[in-house]
C-alpha cells in the first residue's frame, strides 16, 4: 500500500520574465518502511520534493498523498497539526531553537504532542545518548559544534516516533564515523518500527545503505532504482 504519492506534482518559481519548474511533473509513490535516498546534481529539485512531500511547501499544480490525505488542500492549523503527528524533519541548517539544551530541543516535538514529563525525559535522554552526545544533555546549540547540533536535529526528528523521516542532507558536516553512528540509529528505526525514511542526499555514504535510489534532474525524475 502506497503511504505517500505525488501525483503530477510541479512548483514554478519566476525569475524576472523566466519560468523555472524547480518540480517538472513529478509522480512517486512510496511505501511504508522504505529506506530512500533522492539523489542528483544542486539545483535538481531534492529539497524542493522534499518540502513539497512534507507540507513545507505548496507546489504550483499536482497534489501529495498522505495515507489518503491530500495535504495541499489543508488549511495552516489542520496541516501543522498533520506534520507534528505523522512527519519528523531533519535539516541542512539544523533549526534547533538556539535558547534551549539538546535535551530541551529534542524533547520541544514531544511537549507540542502532549507526552508526559517523564516520557520526554527518558526518551530524549536515550536518543542523545544513542547519537554519542549522552554528555552534552544540556548544552546549548552555540556550544556544540555543527556535527552535534546535526546530531541533535536527528534526535529531535526521531523523539516523537513519526510514520516518516524527511532528510535533507543530513549527515553533510558529519565525519564517517558520526555518519555510519547516525545511518545505523535511522536503519534500526526502520526495521524496528518500520518507520519510513526518505533522504536528500549527495553523500555516497548514505546513498550506499539505501533500499532505493530516485535521481531527479530538472526538476524531473529520471531513474527509480530498488538496490
Amino acid at each position: 500500500m502506497n503511504v505517500i504519492e505525488t501525483n503530477n506534482l510541479f512548483k514554478i518559481y519566476q525569475q524576472g520574465e523566466i519560468e523555472v519548474k524547480a518540480l517538472n511533473d513529478v509522480s512517486i509513490c512510496f511505501k511504508q518502511g522504505e529506506f530512500t535516498s533522492i539523489v542528483g546534481p544542486s539545483g535538481s529539485g531534492k529539497t524542493t520534493f522534499l518540502n513539497a512531500i512534507g507540507g513545507l511547501d505548496t507546489p504550483t499544480s499536482g497534489n501529495v498523498m498522505i495515507n489518503n490525505t491530500d495535504i495541499t488542500q489543508l488549511r495552516s492549523n489542520k496541516l501543522v497539526d498533520f506534520r507534528l503527528r505523522n512527519i519528523g524533519f531533519v535539516f541542512q541548517a539544523y533549526n534547533l531553537i538556539p535558547v534551549l539544551t539538546a535535551k530541551e530541543n529534542v524533547e520541544f516535538i514531544m511537549l507540542m504532542q502532549g507526552s508526559s514529563p517523564v516520557e520526554r525525559k527518558t526518551r530524549s535522554k536515550e536518543l542523545l545518548e544513542s547519537v554519542g552526545l549522552g554528555d552534552k544533555l544540556n548544552r546549548r546549540p552555540g556550544q556544540l559544534s555543527g556535527g552535534q547540533q546535526q546530531r541533535v536535529a536527528v534526535a529531535r526528528a526521531l523523539a516523537s516516533k513519526p510514520q516518516f523521516v524527511l532528510a535533507d542532507e543530513p549527515t553533510a558536516n558529519l565525519d564517517s564515523t558520526s555518519t555510519s553512528n547516525l545511518l545505523d540509529i535511522m536503519y534500526r528505526m526502520n526495521q524496528e518500527e518500520n518507520m519510513t525514511f526518505i533522504f536528500s542526499t549527495h553523500d555516497q555514504r548514505v546513498i550506499d545503505r539505501a533500499k532505493r535510489i530516485i535521481t531527479l534532474e530538472d526538476g524531473q525524475v529520471i531513474s527509480d532504482i530498488m538496490q
